[in-house]
């Protein structure tokens, strides 16, 4: 049976999306990997760009609520921003959680080229503790 992992993000726009898109790229025939925001909003057209780059797609990704995992059980927890931490729910079971802090790319302004680097920068952070953290499977 596979493992489920749900990363957990604010808004579930962008740094949990990429998030779920890395695992479920790198080892979906391992994890049953989700993402959800602690409240759901739409996922940031910029993020779908950046992943693009690295030819993952995650066009068709929707932004979930927490609310829609009531209930569920997983087997690791990661959020991935201070505020889903602190606003993070309890869910049934023996979850692992993990903590993975990153700066919120959507939250940079200037120009194009400063939001894309931001975005790229957050992209491959979270690949990187993805393959640190996965690198065991």
């Amino acid at each position: 049976m596979m493992k489920k992992v749900l990363f957990l993000c604010t808004e579930n726009s962008c740094r949990s999306q990429m998030a779920e898109g890395i695992l479920r790229h790198l080892m979906g025939d391992k994890f049953e990997v989700e993402s959800a925001g602690t409240r759901h909003s739409a996922v940031n057209p910029i993020a779908i760009r950046v992943m693009a780059e690295i030819g993952i797609d995650i066009s068709e990704h929707r932004s979930k609520s927490v609310d829609e995992f009531q209930g569920m059980s997983f087997d690791l927890i990661i959020t991935t921003c201070d505020a889903a931490r602190e606003t993070c729910p309890v869910f049934p079971g023996k979850a692992r959680h993990l903590h993975w802090s990153f700066n919120d790319p959507a939250a940079v302004r200037g120009s194009e080229d400063e939001i894309l680097s931001a975005f790229r920068k957050v992209r491959d952070e979270i690949k990187q503790r993805i393959q640190e953290e996965f690198s065991q499977y």
